[in-house]
Parts: structure tokens; sequence; C-alpha cells
């Protein structure tokens, strides 16, 4: 049974990105080679450095404007892509690496006040989201940042 579903950045979003190169605060796009593997919060899957270009961009994840509301900094694929479509499941290439990808989950109310804080470690991150929603009812859904950077990287729902 699913307990979860992975909410990427929408294909939408990003096309309205590469259509204005304007963020959603009025900053300035940039386009720039990959030097690091993002990943892409459209695909949720990592550059290819020195091949891909992405375009980085200040981005709130939030509906609610508050103290928590975190805007920061996101990568795109610069080029058109799918949006990420196994959500079911956390994306395998950043589970996979832990070192490149190390991995916070931070839990929300409905009333978007962070309630939880998670860093996965050497835990398997699927379980540890089913977990945390069976555990925490207070939590309505998760964000998954990345633990040394603090970007955000996707939006976890309950289902």
């Amino acid at each position: 049974m699913n307990t979860f579903k992975i909410v990427p950045l929408p294909k939408s979003f990003a096309q309205k990105i590469r259509t204005t190169m304007t963020d959603d605060f009025g900053g300035e796009v940039v386009e720039q080679l990959a030097t690091g593997l993002g990943p892409c919060r459209v695909s949720l899957k990592p550059f290819e450095r020195n091949v891909d270009k992405r375009l980085l961009l200040k981005h709130s994840p939030f509906e609610i404007e508050n103290a928590y509301n975190q805007p920061g900094p996101v990568f795109i694929n610069a080029a058109d892509v799918e949006e990420y479509s196994d959500i079911y499941r956390f994306p395998p290439e950043i589970k996979a690496n832990k070192k490149s990808f190390p991995l916070s989950l931070i839990g929300y109310s409905k009333a978007q006040q962070m309630v939880l804080t998670r860093l996965v470690g050497d835990a398997d991150v699927d379980e540890l989201i089913s977990e945390i929603f069976a555990e925490n009812a207070h939590v309505e859904y998760l964000h998954a940042r990345n633990a040394q950077a603090c970007c955000f990287i996707c939006k976890i729902e309950r289902v």
C-alpha cells in the first residue's frame, strides 16, 4: 500500500521559468553548465557534470507567508524534461547516492508550521517517510532537503 507520493516541481513551472528567465521573486535566472549533480527539481534526476545545462533560480516551496517560508536556490534542467513519474517511491538515483545527496526530511503541519525534522543518514528513505507519516498524524507533508546545503529537493505528501 502506498503511504506517500513524491511531488516534483511541475513541468509547467519550469516552462514558465525557461520562457521568462525570471524567478517568482523577480530575480534573474542564471543558465550554467552543471558543475554538480543537482538534482533537477522537475525530473529529480542528477545532472551530468560538464554536460547538462541547468538553470539556477530562487524558489519557495511554500504557499503561506510565515517564518518557515524558506526561499532558496534550486536547479532545473535548461532542457525540457519530464516530471518525475515514479511518484510512490523516492527517486532511486538520489536515494542510492548518500554521499552526494545527504538527506533530511522536514515535516510541516496544515498551517505550514515545522513540526518534525529527521536526518535520513543510512536509513532507507522510503521506509523512513512511511514511518514518519504512520507515527505523526500532525505531519501534513514533508520536504526532502539536502542535509548539507539545506536546499529544497521535493515535496512528499500523504496518500
